[in-house]
């Protein structure tokens, strides 16, 4: 028999025997951002839980929810309290930026890892949270999503200040410029403590349009598994011999 055809009836005779291999299940992309799920799994909880359990022999943490300002502190008193855990889960929309910094700095100095599962989605303050891990995994089907930082949301007091005149309107602007100054640099800081490139912040990170603007809504970008590595975002602990 040809070769080729001895390898197509190898083929046919493990479809046969295995059956045909399953079809990835297609998430469907927003159109917005078609890089990234139309609907993330990152939960409504509007304080983030924190749930310790043990799987696999292994002492888990569940991270799940919004970044409030008293993340940190609970955080830090529960790592305390328990320290056997080693690796924390993240599923969260974000919050407040630096809480998600000070979390990443408390996880760093305990040197525990970190991990997205698949189907979870860390965005905006959670990521900063994440590249805390001294070990980082982002599994299949997780989500790492990026947006640019801003301090321009709040619609009313800008619409407030412009009603005020010129001189307000220069002031708040001046205060938008330098709290977002301040928040660049500290980002930065961050990422270079953490081992993960700088260039995440100026290639993917500050290229989002921060806020919508007529018909163009405000933009997020997630990464891939390919660029998550490329960036040093995706850095899983080593495993010892």
């Amino acid at each position: 028999m040809p070769v080729v055809l001895r390898l197509v009836a190898a083929l046919l005779a493990a479809a046969v025997l295995g059956g045909a291999a399953p079809r990835a299940r297609e998430v469907p992309r927003d159109p917005a951002n078609p890089t990234c799920p139309a609907q993330p799994n990152w939960t409504d909880i509007r304080e983030m839980q924190l749930t310790p359990l043990t799987r696999n022999g292994v002492r888990i943490l569940l991270a799940e929810g919004a970044i409030d300002a008293g993340l940190p502190a609970r955080l830090r008193a529960l790592l305390e309290s328990d320290q056997a855990i080693e690796e924390i889960w993240l599923r969260s929309p974000g919050g407040v930026a630096r809480a998600g910094n000070e979390a990443g700095r408390i996880i760093r100095n305990l040197g525990l890892t970190t991990r997205i599962p698949s189907g979870w989605t860390c965005f905006s303050a959670c990521n900063f949270m994440f590249m805390g891990g001294v070990g980082r995994t982002i599994e299949p089907g997780a989500v790492f999503m990026v947006h640019m930082f801003t301090f321009t949301n709040e619609a009313g007091a800008i619409r407030y200040a412009t009603e005020q005149g010129t001189e307000a309107t220069i002031q708040l602007v001046g205060d938008i410029e330098q709290e977002s100054a301040l928040l660049a640099t500290e980002d930065n800081d961050f990422l270079l403590r953490m081992g993960v490139s700088r260039l995440l912040l100026t290639d993917i990170m500050y290229q989002q349009r921060a806020v919508a603007s007529g018909n163009a809504p405000a933009q997020r970008y997630c990464l891939t598994l390919e660029e998550a590595t490329h960036y040093n975002v995706h850095a899983p602990p080593r495993i010892e011999e």
